[in-house]
């Protein structure tokens, strides 16, 4: 049998050849995703940086610690507390210390320069750079490269990089004006040094009694003494006052840097990304190879009908399909383990160039990626043929011939149980989630992973729906003068198994690609419809990053405006532990209830928001405990622990209905955004004069409600653009491949029907017409399926916001729609003209008895 299976490979190369390309590839982009995914698992370590010439750091904890039955459970705190004064007197006595400061700074150039922030301005704001007294710089890697140490008020040591030193790389240089932003307002001061940029921060130092000025707590101190000592003052110091305050030296230093979890952080969403890919990719991989595979075995009926005919058994007519299998997934897999390991680095290299990766992200010497793309390419060629080599070991030698010539019985009943399963399975979990959390349906590994269910499903059921689908796409063709339209339709109806094979890919590419792009834009523009609907101010002034504040002279200024309706808030966090064991974080503002009634309408759905007082707090429909009048335990934002009283609880919506708390409990957060409203029948223009004036005074940038919300909740942001266009581009460029490959082995198995046509009388312009008119019918048979299953993902969404309370319309991607179709139709064509016009070079009489 090995001999046969041999010569049997031999004459029918195409077909061989095309399984394994599309298995190639998709091991190739299985490895490719994979080697990228695992560079994600670990970031690099890094010593400490900011501190990195500090002997010993002491600073209050920036980490909320909570013991439960199952273990302590830590979260970040949104607002660490000062150092005591009592520690740093303390301190002050085993040796010299350094009070460091951090505040939020901005400058820009009064010579004509460019605003600076230390990189380079993305928008009319930048984000904020990071105040601190000179003195703190010798602990730091800060070392002068020009002039001098600030020694008066009014002067400035700014870190520029290396491309800035000069005026051409539109930096600053020692001698320029700058006008600087702080917490106190905008003032113009003079660079009287520079210092070397950082990558973990963009420093500007003050001179150590300005800084003082500036930001009266102290957020650490370097103390020159043995480790020791200082913890055992620490000790003594806090006894009693329950003050969590850190020691760290070595590399606990870096504990104290600025975002000292960016690595991993950037990891996060990197890997999130990626492991999506890799998901879709592994679905439309095997999905693909597997429906290529069966097509592939599906077009052998015939032989193997011939070999049952001469004694073949059905055992060996499937170790033949096996074996053939085995010899095509080896060799494939492996040259596909080699395409992941050469296209792995470029795919790094790409996701670093366009920001949606770290400058460091790189792939690693990790090869376990490479063994599970090569086994996971044996495996689904040993699935794609085992249905296939089951039916074609049932052959019987009476029906060999009748079973070959026309797709008959397509359907056997555990494909259509398994296409049922996965179809309720699909919408079952759609109607679950409808009924019991809507807002699931929001969540990206939802709406991702349900189309796969539904794609699958559809395919598994073409075999009945492709017949109906091409009669309804070749009504008209089919009546137009000439044959060409009733050939097309009859040729699609009649081959289910070649129509249905040429139009996974398309289904597979319509599908996804409109329920990711239309999920995502109907989703921002839901969060935009909302966020518009909740904010009633006519202005919103917000600080630039996300740690800055506002100028407090802005807000005073804003305050006292006639007219106005002003609003100032506060960024703060709060923490609650559910069921005793989950330590969760929830984003708060901090707010003034009758000032916020002035410029919001929020989602209430029970309480009332203007009871809120010291002793309350307003949560949302996500919280565990969310009855009216019930307390509730909460760590702050500087993690203090109190029982608050809900007064109200605040629709989920689309996520973004955060929790509302007073100014008293977000102690040490600034004021980092102001919404203005104008009171009915005071002065627009008068407002509008006033605020602006204050703004230029103060360099804070005050928007409109439409520009801030063009600003914050964009349609689609450039980081989910391209996240997309890496998930889809792997997705389309693979099916689009395996289009191509299908419709090749699909085209050269026709080479007698072809001939037979010529023979009849049929040009061969007629001939390629028809070729390429039965391509189409396919393409859009297609794109019908995969319309049909993004149709249902989009209203299965649109359902989800309706029960969220939320008016937004579907967005449906009409444009791309249009062009992926566009190209799969092109690309459709070119596949199956060209292999025909290759096969009519050579007389008909020469194939006429090839026919199938």
């Amino acid at each position: 049998m090995l001999r046969l299976t041999l010569q049997g490979m031999r004459a029918r190369w195409v077909t061989f050849t095309g399984s394994f390309v599309a298995l190639a590839l998709g091991v190739g982009l299985i490895a490719a995703t994979g080697l990228a995914l695992a560079a994600t698992f670990q970031a690099p370590h890094r010593g400490p940086e900011r501190f990195a010439a500090a002997p010993v750091v002491v600073r209050a904890t920036d980490t909320l610690r909570v013991s439960t039955p199952i273990g302590e459970r830590t979260q970040r705190l949104a607002d660490p507390r000062a150092v005591p004064a009592e520690v740093a007197a303390e301190l002050a006595r085993l040796g010299r210390t350094v009070e460091d400061r951090t505040f939020p700074v901005s400058y820009a150039s009064l010579g004509g320069g460019a605003d600076r922030t230390g990189a380079d301005r993305t928008d009319g704001e930048g984000a904020a750079a990071a105040g601190h007294p000179w003195s703190v710089a010798a602990a730091t890697p800060y070392r002068l490269t020009d002039g001098r140490a600030p020694r008066t008020p009014g002067e400035v040591v700014v870190a520029v990089a290396a491309r800035e030193r000069d005026r051409s790389g539109g930096g600053v240089a020692v001698g320029d004006r700058v006008r600087v932003v702080t917490p106190a307002g905008a003032d113009s001061r003079t660079v009287v040094g520079t210092v070397a940029a950082t990558d973990f921060e963009t420093a500007v130092f003050f001179t150590d009694a300005e800084a003082a000025q500036l930001s009266p707590r102290i957020d650490a101190l370097v103390v020159h003494a043995d480790a020791a000592a200082v913890r055992k003052a620490v000790r003594n110091a806090v006894r009693g006052t329950g003050s969590g305050i850190d020691v760290l030296t070595g590399d606990e230093r870096r504990r104290a840097d600025p975002d000292p979890d960016r690595d991993s952080e950037a990891l996060v969403s990197v890997n999130a990304l990626l492991g999506t890919a890799a998901g879709i990719t592994c679905f439309v991989s095997v999905f693909v190879v597997a429906s290529t595979f069966a097509f592939a075995v599906a077009q052998r009926r015939r032989e193997f009908g011939l070999l049952r005919t001469a004694g073949a058994t059905a055992r060996q007519i499937r170790r033949t399909v096996f074996a053939e299998a085995v010899l095509v997934a080896v060799p494939a897999s492996a040259a596909g383990c080699l395409l992941g390991a050469v296209g792995a680095p470029p795919l790094a290299a790409w996701m670093v160039d366009s920001g949606v990766a770290p400058s460091w992200f790189a792939i690693g010497d990790q090869t376990w990626p490479l063994h599970t793309a090569f086994w996971t390419g044996l495996c689904v060629a040993m699935a794609g043929v085992l249905t296939s080599s089951w039916r074609a070991g049932r052959i019987k030698p009476t029906e060999a011939l009748r079973e070959a010539a026309l797709d008959n019985g397509t359907m056997p009943p555990s494909r259509w149980l398994l296409g049922a399963l996965l179809l309720l399975a699909g919408l079952g979990l759609l109607v679950w989630s409808l009924a019991t959390d809507p807002g699931e349906a929001l969540k990206r590994k939802t709406y991702i992973t349900r189309p796969m269910l539904l794609i699958v499903g559809f395919a598994l059921y073409a075999p009945v729906l492709v017949p109906p689908l091409v009669r309804l796409v070749t009504w008209l063709p089919a009546r137009l003068p000439g044959a060409t339209g009733l050939l097309a339709r009859e040729n699609a109806a009649t081959g289910v198994r070649r129509t249905a094979a040429v139009a996974a890919p398309v289904l597979i590419t319509v599908a996804l690609a409109v329920s990711l792009l239309g999920t995502t834009a109907t989703i921002n523009e839901a969060k935009a419809t909302e966020a518009a609907t909740q904010t009633t101010a006519n202005y919103v002034v917000a600080a630039p990053g996300d740690k800055g504040a506002l100028p407090a002279p802005f807000v005073t200024r804003a305050q006292n405006i006639p007219g106005a309706a002003v609003s100032a808030s506060r960024s703060t966090a709060v923490t609650v532990l559910e069921e005793g064991v989950a330590l969760v974080r929830s984003e708060a503002r901090a707010v003034d209830p009758a000032a916020l009634a002035a410029v919001s309408r929020l989602p209430v759905a029970s309480g009332r928001v203007a009871d809120l007082d010291d002793g309350g707090i307003v949560v949302n429909e996500e919280w565990l405990t969310r009855t009216v009048g019930q307390r509730v335990r909460v760590w702050l934002g500087d993690g203090r622990e109190v029982t608050l009283r809900i007064v109200a609880v605040l629709r989920t919506g689309t996520g973004g209905n955060g929790v509302y708390v007073t100014p008293r409990n977000a102690p040490g957060a600034p004021v980092d955004r102001v919404d203005v409203a104008v009171r009915d029948g005071a002065d627009a223009s008068a407002v509008d004069a006033a605020l602006r004036e204050a703004g230029a005074a103060t360099r804070a940038t005050v928007l409109t409600k439409d520009e801030w919300l063009a600003r914050s909740h964009p349609r689609s942001s450039e980081s989910t653009r391209l996240g997309l266009l890496l998930i889809l581009g792997i997705a389309l460029l693979y099916t689009g491949i395996a289009l191509a490959n299908t419709l090749v082995m699909a085209t050269s198995d026709r080479v007698g029907d072809l001939a037979v046509l010529r023979l009849a009388g049929a040009t061969k312009p007629q001939v390629l017409r028809l070729v390429a008119a039965e391509a189409l019918v396919v393409v859009a048979v297609g794109s019908l399926l995969g319309g049909a299953v993004a149709g249902l993902n989009l209203l299965g969404l649109r359902g989800a916001l309706a029960l969220l309370s939320v008016r937004s319309p579907l967005v449906v991607p009409w444009g791309d729609l249009g062009a992926m179709v566009a190209a799969s139709a092109v690309l459709a064509v070119l596949a199956a003209v060209v292999p025909a016009l290759t096969a009519l070079r050579t007389r008909p009489v020469e194939h006429a008895g090839t026919r199938e």
